[in-house]
């Protein structure tokens, strides 16, 4: 499962009203894809519908929405959000990271 901070909720509701996605029917998209500096990367994106590899999970009034092969990096993930001045925006706190950047968008395993 992946779960949403409060903070994340909030800022995630204001920008799929920004950009025409409605939280209560659209879907986070969370993925991983190769690259960064630690060798993997994070992905967070909005969608209309889920594929049929994917994972479903709603936490927090948010529904995320997972590919299997991502899903394996991802399991116990929080999702969460930093503002203000010296705010890194969405971070993900994955206990299955072995290893990650300084700006906490790459990992490895």
């Amino acid at each position: 499962m992946i779960k949403v901070s409060e903070e994340a909720k909030t800022k995630i509701a204001a920008l799929m009203s920004e950009e025409g996605y409605n939280v209560a029917q659209h879907y986070v998209r969370v993925g991983v894809k190769s690259g960064g500096c630690s060798g993997l990367s994070y992905e967070l994106n909005f969608d209309q519908q889920e594929q049929g590899n994917d994972k479903v999970f709603e936490d927090n009034g948010v529904k995320i929405v997972v590919n299997k092969s991502s899903f394996l990096y991802l399991v116990g993930t929080t999702l969460e959000y930093s503002g203000g001045l010296n705010g890194k925006g969405f971070v993900f706190n994955n206990p299955n990271a072995q290893r990650t950047c300084g700006c906490g968008e790459s990992f490895s395993l």
